[in-house]
């Protein structure tokens, strides 16, 4: 399969994910487990017919690992930022990223509430609507605008904060240079697929991504768990990961 194509494969199902979210009337838990609403089933079943019929293999946070013998799996999350858009705050997203043996090859992250589109291709840069991202510069925390997950127990340096509550579109937000950096104050809460489509797009666009315990980001294992942190420059990544490593985890107090 070309990059071309692996792309349209990708619009094509987050295109599926929107249609079949547009025409959903209850939005709410879904009762099924913990944290998990109606409309993340309804967003998986979508995701599984486009690609199931590409016959690629899937590693979807809602149902798990299929076929995970093929030589492309790929790694969705159908609704990230699920309680936001079933508060209908504006921020919650579609990511997908296609891995093969090499690592990341294409990603794709989509704003449902507005739209925007970012993608990106191994060696080929990122782009938002078509048009090339890059982040920041910046290369301070003192001076940094920083998206968090979760919330730290003391102050960790930065100019100002926010708490946006959709991974993807954080990494993605740091990729364009909205965000100067982003970290993960929670420990190992994160899923590939809730990272992965957009480390690749941070990746091409230049900005430094990697896991505050120094762990491979890049796996397919349904229960491994990471925190990711991301930064315009890797000068910046090291100040958020000092930052970061200034408290410890919950159970060693």
């Amino acid at each position: 399969m070309t990059d071309e194509a692996l792309l349209e494969l990708l619009a094509e199902t987050a295109d599926a994910i929107a249609d079949v979210l547009g025409g959903l009337d209850d939005w709410g838990l879904a009762g099924t487990r913990a944290g998990q609403y109606r409309s993340d089933l309804a967003a998986d079943e979508a995701a599984l017919g486009v690609l199931g019929r590409a016959g690629v293999g899937v590693l979807s946070e809602e149902s798990g690992l299929h076929r995970a013998d093929a030589a492309l799996v790929v790694v969705v999350d159908p609704l990230d930022g699920s309680t936001n858009a079933s508060r209908g705050i504006p921020w919650f997203a579609t990511s997908l990223c296609a891995v093969d043996a090499e690592g990341p090859r294409a990603a794709l992250v989509v704003n449902l509430a507005s739209g925007v589109r970012f993608e990106a291709v191994r060696g080929g840069g990122a782009r938002q609507d078509g048009v090339p991202i890059r982040p920041s510069g910046g290369t301070e925390l003192g001076r940094s605008l920083v998206g968090l997950s979760g919330y730290p127990p003391h102050y960790l340096g930065w100019r100002q904060f926010r708490a946006l509550g959709a991974a993807a579109l954080d990494l993605c937000a740091v990729a364009a240079g909205v965000l100067d950096g982003y970290v993960d104050c929670s420990w190992d809460a994160h899923g590939a697929w809730d990272y992965l489509g957009g480390l690749l797009v941070c990746r091409e666009a230049g900005a430094s991504v990697a896991d505050a315990a120094g762990r491979e980001l890049v796996v397919l294992d349904p229960e491994a768990r990471r925190t990711p942190l991301a930064a315009a420059t890797p000068e910046l990544l090291e100040e958020l990961r000092t930052a970061r490593e200034r408290f410890a985890r919950p159970d060693h107090r």
